[in-house]
């Protein structure tokens, strides 16, 4: 277990190194593929689950819970029925899922986190930490003005993860996209024909 849990720390910093970016950053995602950004937002569990099986091309032998990043990883039963294991991790955990395939995706091709994606990935966690604050504290109180502040906050805080998520698939899309457009343009050259003269 301490084993693991300094590997993890080690890949992290790693991360940090990284010296490619992401194609489109959070704020540009919208942009770059508003479909894909609407689907993922409306059915995030499907899009997660296409993401993570396209990032594995397509191959489901190489699927492990988590893409190997939690904890439960390696421990689910993955090999023997991989597309169950990846559909309940995609509903179950949602959040977890489209994390692990960021960082799929980022171990694959060296990319960093620019400082803004990070900005807006901490207030999103820091949102759903200040609706989960509040709503102990209108348990303890029993306020009910505190229980209207706490449900504003846990809306917004739903709002911008949900926003935050499918600016993220969008991200990995495009990422591969460009990964898969790179590869279909690398063919077998044609073959070569020697002249007599």
């Amino acid at each position: 277990m301490a084993g693991q849990s300094q590997a993890m720390i080690e890949k992290m910093q790693l991360r940090q190194s990284y010296r490619n970016v992401w194609h489109t950053d959070l704020t540009n995602a919208v942009a770059a593929d508003l479909p894909w950004c609407c689907l993922s937002l409306w059915c995030g569990p499907c899009v997660s689950y296409m993401l993570r099986r396209r990032a594995l091309y397509n191959d489901m032998s190489r699927y492990v819970c988590c893409a190997g990043y939690m904890p439960c990883s390696g421990k689910c039963g993955e090999s023997q029925c991989p597309e169950v294991c990846l559909a309940t991790e995609v509903f179950c955990c949602f959040g977890n899922s489209v994390a692990s395939t960021r960082f799929l995706l980022q171990d694959e091709f060296n990319i960093q986190t620019t400082q803004c994606d990070n900005c807006i990935i901490a207030f999103m966690f820091f949102l759903q930490q200040l609706a989960c604050i509040c709503s102990l504290v209108v348990c303890i109180v029993g306020n009910s003005e505190l229980s209207d502040v706490a449900h504003v906050i846990s809306c917004m805080s739903n709002l911008v993860y949900w926003t935050v998520c499918s600016c993220m698939q969008t991200q990995h899309k495009v990422e591969m996209d460009k990964r898969d457009s790179t590869f279909n343009t690398m063919s077998v050259p044609p073959m070569q024909q020697m002249s007599r003269w």
